[in-house]
């Protein structure tokens, strides 16, 4: 049974007054506080008297595990008969206790990124209190992670810059280059593809945006009297929608690409689509056809190569032959001599 906000609001102002043995409670007076605490909190303006009663029902019943003792005294005065109950203290169930150790086990697995380290502390009391009691198994479920990816300890300081808007000094050196540069740069977004993270931002030098792999950051720090700069014009949950990976411009736009997948890999490509634009067009007997609409990208081209000899690029030409010579200049590394070791 799924509860809302505003039963939990009921549920514990309800218990406020149980418990609050200094006043006698009628149904009236209990009604008239839950609606007085729903308008300061949620601007609620009424609650029916049906509702109230059927929230004392709910906790008297042991449907979410209450099994609240109260008690209807000179047929009109609600209580508590234990004057130590409350629903704050009431044991949770079993059902409860196998979800949580399931969210513990799923909590232990994000806990090796940074960006969780918080929580370790918290993570760990959990465990110890669900598991003293019962026998602790092996994980039953395991995400993909790289532990030796450098830049991670980055996530969460970026993070909560680009939550307060904060301008950043940072030294960035790409793969090209010889040596690192320092500038500053106005954070909008993290982002993953593939484990690897990236920061999408600005440079105070430039007007466009800026792709910055984490493992290539050296360090930065928050510039607090250096006035954000906010970008306009893009909305980011959507900039992404039409490409693989992150690698675009804001002048590119979605090509109509045509692929040919032979018979054997065509239903993995139908149960792990390439890209959400995906369509099937055709089907015949050497395999099928599929449509996407996706920025032409290196992402997109690494992507078309892994299938190796099981795709066939027909549209768009540009894009068939970069994987023509792409996969010619592969196929001659292997006709060069290679010293052995």
């Amino acid at each position: 049974m799924s509860i809302n906000k505003l039963a939990l609001i009921r549920y514990k102002t309800l218990d406020d007054c149980l418990r609050n043995r200094r006043r006698k409670w009628t149904l009236d007076s209990l009604l008239e506080k839950v609606t007085e605490v729903l308008y300061e909190r949620e601007g609620i303006k009424s609650v029916s008297r049906r509702t109230i009663q059927a929230d004392l029902q709910l906790m008297r019943s042991d449907k979410l595990g209450y099994n609240a003792p109260i008690i209807v005294t000179d047929k009109k005065y609600y209580s508590y008969s234990d004057p130590e109950f409350s629903i704050s203290n009431a044991p949770i169930n079993s059902a409860d206790v196998e979800k949580m150790k399931e969210i513990v086990g799923m909590l232990k697995q994000l806990n090796g990124f940074s960006y969780f380290e918080e929580m370790s502390d918290m993570i760990a009391r959990l465990e110890n209190n669900l598991y003293k009691s019962t026998s602790q198994s092996g994980n039953c479920i395991q995400f993909e992670d790289n532990h030796l990816l450098k830049g991670r300890q980055h996530i969460m300081p970026l993070y909560q810059a680009i939550l307060k808007k904060q301008a950043l000094l940072l030294e960035y050196q790409s793969f090209k280059a010889i040596k690192s540069q320092q500038s500053i740069y106005f954070p909008y977004l993290l982002k993953e593809y593939r484990n690897r993270w990236f920061l999408i931002c600005k440079s105070k030098r430039s007007n466009g945006l800026i792709t910055l792999a984490l493992d290539r950051i050296i360090e930065f720090q928050e510039l607090p009297f250096e006035p954000y700069v906010a970008y306009i014009g893009v909305d980011f949950d959507r900039y992404y929608q039409d490409l693989l990976g992150v690698t675009k411009n804001e002048t590119d736009r979605p090509r109509k690409v045509i692929l040919h997948i032979d018979k054997r890999n065509a239903p993995y490509v139908i149960t792990k689509p390439i890209h959400p634009s995906q369509q099937l067009m055709k089907e015949d007997e050497e395999g099928m056809i599929f449509r996407l609409d996706v920025v032409l990208n290196f992402e997109l081209e690494r992507e078309l190569l892994g299938f190796g000899e099981n795709v066939k690029v027909l549209a768009p030409r540009d894009l068939q032959m970069r994987i023509m010579k792409r996969l010619r200049m592969a196929g001659e590394r292997y006709l060069e001599k290679v010293k052995e070791p």
